[in-house]
C-alpha cells in the first residue's frame, strides 16, 4: 500500500506548531535541572565540606536522565510505532511536568540527609525516560505531516523549540540567581520548577487536539502496524541506527556548552558572576531560533549532509574558542564567541538532524529508530559533563583537555554523516526503503 506523502492543508503548521511548544515546555523543565545542577544543587543535596565532590556528584545526576533514556527510548519507541505518535506526545509532556514539579518539593539533605540525592536522582530519572520519547514523536509527527520539499524546514521546529525552552529556562533562572545567597538557597531555586504544573496542563491542550499523522493512520487503518517494531528495525535499518547513535554525540557540545562551562565560568578560577554567564546562554539561544529553521531551509535545498556536516565539525572547532575565552576572563569576548558557537555553528547539526535522522527509516520503526538511536548517543553526551569535570583537574579549569575531549566525540558524527545516504529529495513514502530509486511503494508487515 502507498502511504500518502502529503497532509491535510494546515497540518503541516499545526504540526509544527505542536512540535515546537511541546518540546519548548518540555525542554524548559530539563534544561532548569542542569542549570540548578551546576550552580544550586552541589549546596543543597550535598556535602559542602568538599565543594569538588559535591559539584561532580551533582554534575553526575544531571547525566543521570540520559542514562535512563535508552531504557525510556526503547519503550516509547514501540509504542510509538505501535499505537501512534499523538498519545506519546502528550504522555512525555505530563510525565515531563509532574516529575519536575517533584523536584520543587524535595527536601534538601539538611533534612533529610542521604535520602535528598536519592529522591532527587529517581525524579531525574522520570525526566530522562520522558525526554526518550518527546524529540522522536515530535519529530516523527512534524516529518510525516511535512510537504517532501520542506521536511528540513518543518521538522526543524522541533528543536527550535528546544532552543526556546532552554532560553526560557535560562531567563527564569537570571533573577532567581541573583537572589540573596540565603533566600536562593532556601525557596528561590524551588520556583522555576514549580512553574512546571502548568508545562502540563499547556502541553495536554495544546497536544491533544492535534490529529495523527496520514501516514501513521494509513497503517493503522489497513492494519499493516507492526507487531513488534524493535526487531523489524534491527533487521533492517541496523546500520542506520548505529549512523544516528554516533551522530547524536554531537549533542555533548550543548551539554558542555551549558552545563560544564557554565560552572568552569561561575567557579573560582574565573569568577564570573552566574546573571552574566547566564545571559551568555540566553542570548545564543535567541540567535540559535532562527538560526535553525535557517539551516534546516538550506538542508532542503543543497541536502542534509553538507549543512550537518558545517555543525558538527564547526562546532569541535568553536569550542576550543569559546572555552579559551571563557578562561581569559574577558565578557565581550565570551559573548561574541559564545553566540557564534553555540547560536550559530552549532545550530547548523542541531536544526538539521530532526530530518536527516527521520529520513533514514521507514513510517513502520521511525519513531523507534529515532528514539532508540539518539537516546543511546545522548547518554553519552549526558555525561560528557560528568567525564569534563573530571577532565579538567582537581582546580576544574584544565579547559583545553575539556575542549579536546568535546571536538573528539565531534568525530563520530562526521564519519556518520560522511557515510550516510543523502535523502533530502527522496519522496517522503519511500524512506527508509532499501532502493528508494526503484521501489513504488513502501514494504509493509501485517500484524
Amino acid at each position: 500500500m502507498s502511504v500518502p506523502s502529503a497532509a491535510p492543508p494546515g497540518q503541516p503548521k499545526k504540526a509544527a506548531t505542536a512540535a515546537w511548544i511541546g518540546s519548548a515546555l518540555e525542554y524548559y523543565d530539563f534544561f532548569i535541572y542542569g542549570s540548578a545542577a551546576a550552580l544550586i544543587f552541589p549546596k543543597v543535596f550535598f556535602d559542602e565540606s568538599d565543594p569538588a565532590t559535591a559539584t561532580l556528584l551533582s554534575l553526575a545526576t544531571f547525566g543521570v536522565a540520559y542514562a535512563a533514556r535508552p531504557v525510556g527510548a526503547l519503550f516509547l519507541g514501540h509504542f510509538g510505532d505501535r499505537v501512534g505518535r499523538k498519545k506519546i506526545m502528550v504522555f512525555t509532556l505530563i510525565l515531563m511536568g509532574v516529575s519536575t514539579f517533584l523536584i520543587g518539593c524535595l527536601p534538601t539533605r539538611a533534612q533529610v540527609g542521604g535520602l535528598a540525592p536519592v529522591l532527587l536522582v529517581l525524579c531525574r530519572v522520570l525526566q530522562g525516560i520522558s525526554a526518550a520519547g518527546e524529540q522522536a514523536s515530535a519529530n516523527s509527527m512534524t516529518l510525516e505531516h511535512a510537504p517532501s520539499h520542506r521536511r528540513g524546514f518543518f521538522t526543524s521546529f522541533t528543536l527550535s523549540g528546544t532552543q526556546g525552552g532552554q532560553l526560557l529556562a535560562t531567563l527564569v533562572f537570571i533573577p532567581i540567581a541573583a537572589l540573596p545567597e540565603d533566600q536562593l538557597l532556601s525557596w528561590g531555586w524551588r520556583v522555576p520548577f514549580w512553574l512546571s504544573i502548568a508545562v502540563a496542563v499547556v502541553g495536554y491542550v495544546i497536544r491533544r487536539k492535534l490529529e495523527e499523522t496520514p501516514a501513521f493512520a494509513a497503517q493503522q487503518a489497513t492494519g499493516e502496524v507492526v507487531k513488534l517494531p524493535l526487531a523489524v528495525l534491527l533487521r533492517e535499518h541496523w546500520a542506520d541506527v548505529l549512523r544516528v547513535i554516533a551522530g547524536a554525540l554531537v549533542a555533548s557540545v550543548s551539554t558542555i556548552f551549558t552545563v560544564w562551562a557554565l560552572a568552569y565560568a561561575t567557579g573560582d578560577s574565573v569568577g564570573m558572576s552566574r546573571s552574566s554567564m547566564l545571559w551568555v546562554g540566553a542570548l545564543a539561544n535567541l540567535v540559535a531560533l532562527a538560526a535553525i529553521p535557517l539551516w534546516a531551509t538550506l538542508s532542503d535545498r543543497i541536502g542534509r549532509r553538507p549543512v550537518y556536516l558545517i555543525g558538527a565539525a564547526g562546532s569541535a572547532v568553536m569550542m576550543f574558542a569559546y572555552l579559551w575565552a571563557i578562561s581569559t576572563g574577558s565578557y565581550p569576548l565570551i559573548l561574541l564567541l559564545g553566540i557564534v558557537t553555540f547560536g550559530v555553528v552549532y545550530s547548523a547539526a542541531n536544526g538539521v538532524w530532526p530530518s536527516f535522522y527521520g529520513e533514514m527509516f521507514s513510517t513502520r520503526v521511525r519513531l523507534s529508530g529515532m528514539a532508540i538511536g539518539t537516546q543511546i548517543g545522548f547518554a553519552v553526551a549526558g555525561f560528557a559533563v560528568t567525564f569534563a569535570a573530571q577532565i579538567a583537574g582537581p582546580d576544574g579549569d584544565d579547559w583545553s583537555s575539556v575542549a579536546l575531549f568535546t571536538a573528539a566525540l565531534c568525530v563520530p558524527p562526521v564519519i556518520a554523516v560522511l557515510s550516510a545516504r543523502e535523502t533530502a529529495k527522496v519522496p517522503t513514502e519511500l524512506l527508509g526503503e532499501r532502493d528508494a530509486r526503484e521501489a513504488s511503494q513502501p514494504e509493509t508487515v501485517t500484524a
